[in-house]
This record gives C-alpha cells, sequence and structure tokens, in this order.
C-alpha cells in the first residue's frame, strides 16, 4: 500500500510539472533540504544540497516570471511538453527514492512513468482550463496566470509535505 501512495504522490508531482516545469524539481529539492524526504545515502542525495536548491529556486522565479511574457510559447509546443515530462519524470524518481526507506531499481521507474503520466495529465489539462478560465475572465490572462503560479507551488509543497507522512 505505501508504494500505491507514494506512486500516487509522484503522479501529482508530474501534475504540477504540467503546470509549471520547474516547480517539482525546486520541490523535490526543498524537501529534501527540510527533511520532508530523506535522500541520504541515495543517487539523488545531491539534490537536497543547498546550492542545487538555490540554483532550483532560481530557475523556478524565472520560469515564473517569463510564463508572464506574451512570448512565451504554449507548454503543448515540443519544447515545453518534452521539458515537463523530463522533470516530472525526475521529480517523480526524487520523491519516490525519498519517500520510501527501501528503493528498488524497479520503484524508481515506476516513479517516473508515474511523473510523466502526471506532466501529460496537468500539461494538458492545466491548458485546456487556463484557456477557459482566461475566456471567462474577458480575455485578461495574467490574473489566471498568477492562480496558476500560486496552485503550482502550492500544490508541488503540499504533495512532497504528504511524502512525510508515508
Amino acid at each position: 500500500m505505501t508504494i500505491v501512495l507514494v506512486l500516487v504522490l509522484a503522479l501529482l508531482i508530474g501534475v504540477v510539472a504540467g503546470l509549471r516545469a520547474l516547480t517539482p524539481p525546486a520541490m523535490v529539492a526543498w524537501g529534501g533540504a527540510l527533511g520532508w524526504i530523506d535522500l541520504d545515502g541515495t543517487w539523488a542525495q545531491w539534490v537536497a544540497h543547498p546550492l542545487t536548491v538555490t540554483v532550483l529556486t532560481i530557475l523556478l522565479v524565472v520560469e515564473l516570471v517569463t510564463d508572464q511574457l506574451p512570448s512565451t510559447p504554449a507548454r503543448t509546443v515540443a519544447v515545453q511538453f518534452s521539458a515537463r515530462l523530463l522533470t516530472a519524470g525526475f521529480a517523480g524518481a526524487v520523491l519516490v527514492t525519498g519517500a520510501l526507506a527501501t528503493v528498488k531499481t524497479g520503484t524508481v521507474v515506476s516513479g517516473i512513468g508515474a511523473g510523466v503520466i502526471g506532466a501529460v495529465l496537468g500539461t494538458m489539462g492545466g491548458y485546456r482550463a487556463r484557456k477557459a478560465l482566461v475566456e471567462r475572465n474577458g480575455g485578461k490572462d495574467l490574473p489566471i496566470a498568477l492562480i496558476e503560479d500560486a496552485v503550482a507551488v502550492l500544490g508541488g509543497f503540499a504533495v512532497v509535505a504528504l511524502a512525510t507522512l508515508i
């Protein structure tokens, strides 16, 4: 049952990647640094290093700012979509590694898969939801984008924090 719950969290961190590609890596890095997930002695221990946390946080902030620019391509274009799949798979693997006491290779691969599936769902669902909400808001994108930013960051933190309960 524990593995199933962790894979659900990996799926959810993937959904967050569908909203903002760099949020999940930053969130799992913070989770490792805060001790919410135990990365010590694992392949992913470098993720919790203060330098990694700092770099990923800066990249996240840059993404949050650049997403507000009209020239930013849609999340469904190949490069954006691929980035979401990669970061979701990575974050899913790190989350599974840090949340479980003993981790087997197959479990990490399952975490990657769950993250990628979540990213597909989050990318497509987030795109459609934002488009519909912008239409309802009279074409004003900024308020919806800011709400999406908040949902991604708070949702990412919530997913990683929930890993402490497993």
